[in-house]
């Protein structure tokens, strides 16, 4: 299991009148980091400063750039954000628009850190998990209620395909799919098999974060 953004959100503030934008994303490969960055250079090519990092969990991928910022202060500090919250498989970019007041190492340090926190929490967390992949057989009358017994077990309908009978592609997280089998059986006189067809990392639900300030949240 591993912890990823639930989903892809941007953040904005001012500090000392410089502006900071936030985007983050969910991503799986160096080349899909690269094109966000790159889509928001191009966004905010007025801006004095895109910076930017990604962590990616295969093969360990660790990137940031200060784009010109004092050495440490930028990526660096977003870069831990997620570190400390054991977050992986993210891209995340925070534009800043300089708005004529020095803020000093320590004061970039927290804004940066402040922009790739708010933008996390505007995405918010979920947990990536192996789930099980079966084929569920169903006839028609039972189809509604095969769906609400996948769902009683902690499962979700990835794909149905319909024919002479219906095939339902379900996913179950942990231990879901034994529960399940026994429902089917028992729903269908012990006529309905599923047919195990893989495993697949899927993420979980949006999960839940306390709120309130915490170390590296810039403060006025």
């Amino acid at each position: 299991m591993y912890r990823v953004p639930f989903e892809d959100a941007a953040s904005e503030f001012i500090e000392k009148r410089s502006r900071f934008i936030s985007h983050i994303w969910r991503v799986e490969t160096e080349a899909e980091a690269r094109a966000r960055i790159e889509e928001m250079k191009k966004t905010y090519h007025d801006a004095r400063h895109n910076c930017w990092c990604y962590l990616l969990r295969d093969a360990n991928v660790v990137r940031y750039s200060d784009d010109g910022e004092p050495q440490g202060t930028a990526g660096q500090p977003m870069l831990n954000v997620f570190q400390r919250e054991q977050i992986t498989d993210v891209c995340c970019v925070v534009t800043r628009y300089f708005g004529g007041i020095l803020l000093g190492a320590g004061g970039l340090t927290r804004a940066y850190a402040r922009g790739a926190k708010d933008a996390l929490d505007a995405a918010g967390t979920c947990t990536m998990q192996l789930w099980s992949i079966w084929d569920v057989p169903c006839t028609y009358p039972l189809f509604e209620r095969v769906k609400l017994e996948i769902a009683a077990c902690g499962g979700m309908v990835r794909d149905t395909a319909y024919g002479a009978d219906v095939v339902i592609r379900a996913a179950f997280p942990d231990d879901g799919a034994e529960p399940f089998a026994r429902a089917l059986r028992e729903l269908s006189a012990g006529a309905l098999e599923m047919a195990p067809v893989g495993e697949e990392f899927l993420p979980g639900p949006r999960e839940q974060r306390a709120g309130g300030p915490e170390d590296g949240t810039a403060r006025s």
